[in-house]
């Protein structure tokens, strides 16, 4: 968001107070997302619930959604308001999608595109247009950063799901394999299962169901998402995604902003954690 400011010319120290409601709308996501799916742990720590309880974690989720309104409402204007209105709503909506759909094996990968674009895109890319909206950019300036932001999201949505299949505990900050314990089916899974044989789509199924698999069938289950090219596909595509964004900022003149930008797209699809 501050970046975002700064590229469309904002000099002030406004932005990053500002920005604190957008981190206060993320921080709350993950206190009810660690809720919803009963996490263990989080960055390499124990939950918040598994600390203060449910209701506290709850309750203090929804301060910080209404704290991040009420900062917002502080900048006086009314499509910061409405921007941030509707990443908390899109939010909750791509949430409650991915919930009802949880062990759905016929999980579609338009599904899937829907879900990420709701859960984690519309934060990124609404983090972007609220920094263009403080610096009163262009209308121009605002479509090309919000654009940035969404395929941005996007993409690290997708390379944060082959983290669940590529990186190990320690690294990741959680548990490996979380995903499909969940029952979450992410675009690796997705594609795999519609490119597999009978016999493998059966034991990939099985697994899927098995709450309780052991690690041997995890590792199956990785071998077979790299033979009917799950982990590649999806590796393509966030690289697409990412493409996307930074082709976006070349509207804008060179500088020591636009570099760091375009490192944070690269990072995004490059991170192991």
């Amino acid at each position: 968001m501050v970046l975002s400011a700064r590229i469309c010319g904002y000099e002030w120290t406004g932005d990053k107070s500002f920005s604190i409601m957008v981190e206060y709308l993320h921080a709350a996501t993950l206190l009810h997302d660690d809720l919803v799916d009963d996490a263990a742990l989080r960055r390499g720590k124990p939950v918040a619930h598994s600390i203060s309880g449910n209701s506290t974690a709850v309750l203090v989720g929804d301060f910080l959604l209404a704290r991040a309104l009420s900062i917002a409402a502080q900048t006086e204007k009314i499509k910061i308001i409405k921007v941030i209105a509707r990443i908390t709503e899109e939010m909750s909506q791509g949430e409650i999608h991915q919930l009802i759909r949880k062990g759905h094996l016929d999980l579609s990968e338009k599904e899937y595109m829907e879900v990420i674009r709701r859960k984690t895109a519309v934060l990124i890319e609404g983090a972007c247009r609220v920094g263009t909206l403080i610096a009163d950019a262009t209308e121009k300036e605002e479509t090309a950063l919000a654009d940035y932001g969404l395929n941005m999201g996007i993409a690290f949505q997708m390379a944060d799901d082959l983290l669940d299949y590529t990186s190990d505990t320690k690294s990741l900050g959680k548990e490996v394999g979380t995903d499909l314990k969940e029952g979450k089916l992410t675009l690796p899974v997705i594609y795999a299962l519609k490119r597999a044989g009978s016999k493998d789509k059966s034991l990939m199924e099985s697994i899927i169901k098995n709450k309780d698999f052991s690690v041997r069938e995890f590792e199956m289950f990785k071998e077979l998402l790299k033979k009917y090219q799950g982990i590649a596909y999806t590796e393509n595509m966030a690289a697409e995604y990412i493409e996307k964004a930074t082709e976006g900022l070349c509207f804008f003149k060179d500088s020591k902003t636009k570099k760091i930008l375009l490192m944070l797209a690269d990072y995004a699809l490059a991170r192991k954690a």
